[in-house]
């Protein structure tokens, strides 16, 4: 079950299944357009690297993608949350843990499962596959078989063997618990320390704080039996007496009493009301049990208010995430080519992620959040998506791999070595992600106007559940509800619905219409009607009265008879063009596209003012505006008619003086490619760029589908800007994610309304 996560069993088992079954696919990195490309990718073309290889096996890392592939294995045993349920049902884990290998740190992630519990099987399984990789990620293997497992491949390997489970808890909590001290002006080398749990991470982040100066005896472990202590005899093994101690605690409760740090890697409830008030001033509790904590934030204040408190979940402040240091710490082994990932590497990430959160956060990843991240009780542990992860955490390790030897193609200049590194991520999810999390902050009513449509009803359903605001669904409560019950969803009873022929508002709706559309041949019986029987028309007209902070459309009409009926309701805004946008993610790129869908051939000036407005979007979505206004000519080559006025655009905005970088006219190919950019040095921008603002409507409406349809390019939007309320229109085949996401944006806009 997934309730934890706030949403339903349905919703994950279509994520997974919809389109390819899965979240993994292979794709080629050469073209294989004509025979000659066949040629030389397979026979006799093939042939040439094969025997490089044999003479040098170095060279693999040359002519393969050994260097940049990770194998994610497991032989789910010790799935999280799930427990023994087997390698086949650990599959979706490992695919998932592949994916963020891509998405975070553009590493080819290839998840394998292995059918065995039997190590020595297992050892000679990964064993023998070793050569197809340039790292191992060993994943939910349960204790000790992964100590054991682990410490074997390391022995037999020359690439770096990493059990996640043990280790990313470890370099998170270390990281953490660095600034905590550092908040509360301790020294680690007289800091006590008292752990909940003796598996393989509460084992791992002991080991890691001893490496980094933690007095052996400064650390008291238990576990379901109590204290781990020198002489125990019931439930040990060479791990756990590694870390026995003397002492003459044997309890938890007895063992927390004045220490400085409560580590949990238990189970939910295992901190007590009594242990948190026995512990030293300005306490120290890092409470990892998932999706449970030991003991949660609310309770913990409730006791000391001076506590600092950390946690595996992403609803608190300060989650202890292995995702702020599994990714980065690979990229950076797999560039050096390191043979192991060593204690200095880990400890270098620690340090790293933790210096980072010592940092001046940039404002626009304190916007993403919507709040002030700043350094302190609160924040001590960076934000997942926060962009600099790659460079800081990467670099660090590449060096402490260098440093120690074990790195067989060192870094030379690591200037470069940091811009390759920012280059590398696609900020979409960053942006989208931010946008979720300021909305949450502030949450706002959003009008889902198809309210009997169930793909809408579930969307609404999300968006309530996941925290994203009010949605107020439009539609006839008995079909709202008949539909809530076949399709076995949870919360109706927090669900506003409005049917629009029954709503108390609707002589006050009709009227101020009437005042818009008398004039425009509109009898007022025919605005009754709109009102009564048109949803837009009441969706729209709910924001205009302040009933609702924005809406969202689309599903079961298109985006022009939509635009119609809401722009009976709404102006646009004061200053402003009425436009659209689409922000499109492809392998390579994300860009903004302009204008999409409502102005058919922009005159200079409207060609001007799109680009100020998809420049404000950009930013909003955390973006640093560099607008191409684009053509099929470059400055001037070769002169045709329609390409005055994308000059005449460029002009307007040097007499503006915009704040934002701009160029033009120029082809879609310069405007992305820096090498063809070296034609023309004089051009503004500083890189590729991530706005294209297109001569005219035809152009942008094509290049946006054709992107999505041909190119695997993945489409948010087409946004509206320019309205005096926030609307959003969906394409007719939104999914309930796209829904979602478009009533995000909605709510988002909300804050930029003034």
């Amino acid at each position: 079950m997934v309730e934890a996560s706030k949403i339903s069993d349905q919703d994950a088992l279509d994520f997974h299944a919809q389109g390819k079954p899965g979240k993994l696919e292979m794709a080629p990195t050469k073209n294989l357009t004509t025979q000659r490309d066949l040629s030389l990718a397979y026979s006799p073309g093939v042939a040439v690297p094969c025997l490089e290889i044999e003479k040098d096996p170095s060279t693999a890392y040359d002519y393969t993608s050994k260097g940049n592939m990770v194998a994610v294995i497991s032989n789910g045993t010790a799935v999280l949350g799930l427990g023994n349920i087997g390698a086949l049902a650990a599959k979706p884990v490992m695919e998932g843990k592949a994916v963020l290998f891509k998405k975070f740190a553009d590493i080819d992630g290839i998840d394998l499962e292995v059918d065995t519990e039997d190590v020595e099987e297992f050892f000679n399984s990964v064993r023998v596959l070793g050569k197809t990789f340039g790292g191992i990620n060993l994943e939910d293997i349960k204790a000790p078989e992964c100590f054991i497992i682990e410490q074997k491949l390391k022995e037999s390997l020359d690439i770096p063997v990493f059990h996640d489970d043990q280790h990313g808890t470890a370099i998170i909590s270390l990281a953490g618990l660095l600034n905590a001290l550092h908040l509360t002006d301790r020294d680690i080398r007289t800091t006590r320390v008292v752990v909940n749990g003796a598996g393989a991470a509460a084992i791992a982040g002991v080991e890691l704080f001893k490496a980094l100066g933690m007095p052996h005896e400064n650390v008291i472990m238990c576990d379901s039996t109590g204290v781990i202590y020198k002489g125990r005899k019931e439930g040990m093994n060479q791990w756990k007496s590694a870390h026995a101690v003397d002492t003459e605690f044997r309890t938890l409760e007895e063992a927390a009493e004045k220490s400085d740090v409560l580590m949990g890697l238990s189970i939910k409830g295992a901190f007590s009301e009594k242990i948190i008030e026995s512990m030293a001033e300005d306490p120290i509790i890092f409470a990892m049990a998932n999706p449970d904590p030991e003991i949660t934030p609310e309770e913990v204040k409730k006791i000391r208010s001076d506590a600092i408190m950390a946690t595996g979940r992403s609803d608190y402040p300060n989650q202890v995430n292995n995702v702020l240091g599994f990714p980065y710490i690979f990229r950076g082994a797999l560039d050096v080519r390191a043979s192991e990932i060593n204690d200095q590497m880990k400890i270098a990430a620690a340090h790293a992620i933790a210096l980072l959160a010592r940092d001046d956060v940039p404002d626009e990843v304190s916007a993403a959040y919507g709040k002030s991240l700043q350094y302190g009780r609160d924040y001590i542990i960076p934000a997942p998506f926060d962009p600099r992860l790659i460079v800081k955490v990467s670099t660090a390790v590449a060096k402490a791999a260098i440093n120690t030897g074990v790195a067989k193609k060192p870094i030379v200049d690591f200037d470069a070595y940091e811009r390759d590194l920012s280059a590398r991520l696609n900020p979409t999810a960053n942006s989208l992600s931010g946008i979720y999390a300021r909305i949450r902050q502030a949450p706002k009513r959003v009008v889902f106007a198809e309210g009997e449509e169930e793909r809408v009803i579930r969307a609404a359903i999300s968006f309530q559940t996941n925290g994203y605001g009010q949605p107020i669904l439009i539609g006839r409560e008995d079909i709202v509800k008949a539909s809530i019950e076949r399709l076995g969803l949870s919360g109706l009873d927090n669900l506003e619905i409005h049917n629009a022929r029954l709503s108390k508002h609707n002589v006050e709706y009709t009227q101020t219409l009437y005042q818009r559309l008398q004039r425009k041949g509109h009898l007022y019986r025919d605005v009754q009607r709109m009102v009564n029987q048109d949803r837009n028309v009441f969706g729209a007209s709910m924001v205009a009265h302040g009933h609702a902070d924005a809406m969202v459309t689309g599903v079961t009409r298109n985006f022009g008879v939509n635009h119609e009926y809401i722009t009976r309701v709404l102006d646009t805004k004061p200053g402003q063009r009425l436009m659209t946008c689409s922000l499109v993610v492809t392998r390579n790129n994300a860009l903004f596209i302009a204008d999409t869908n409502i102005t058919e051939v922009p005159e200079p000036e409207v060609l001007a003012d799109i680009a100020a407005q998809t420049a404000n979007k950009a930013r909003a979505f955390g973006y640093e505006p560099r607008v191409a206004l684009v053509s099929f000519s470059n400055f001037g080559y070769p002169h045709r008619e329609h390409m005055q006025r994308i000059q005449e655009a460029t002009k307007i905005l040097d007499a503006r003086k915009v704040d934002f970088e701009y160029d033009g006219e120029m082809g879609v190919d310069v405007a992305l490619d820096m090498s063809l950019r070296k034609n023309y040095p004089f051009c503004r921008l500083s890189g590729p760029a991530n706005i294209l603002i297109m001569p005219g409507l035809h152009a942008a409406n094509i290049s946006y589908k054709l992107l999505q349809a041909v190119g695997g390019g993945t489409i948010i939007g087409p946004m509206l800007l320019g309205l005096e309320k926030p609307v959003q229109i969906v394409q007719m085949n939104a999914t309930v994610n796209d829904l979602v996401q478009a009533a995000a944006i909605a709510a988002h806009d909300t804050m930029f309304s003034d």
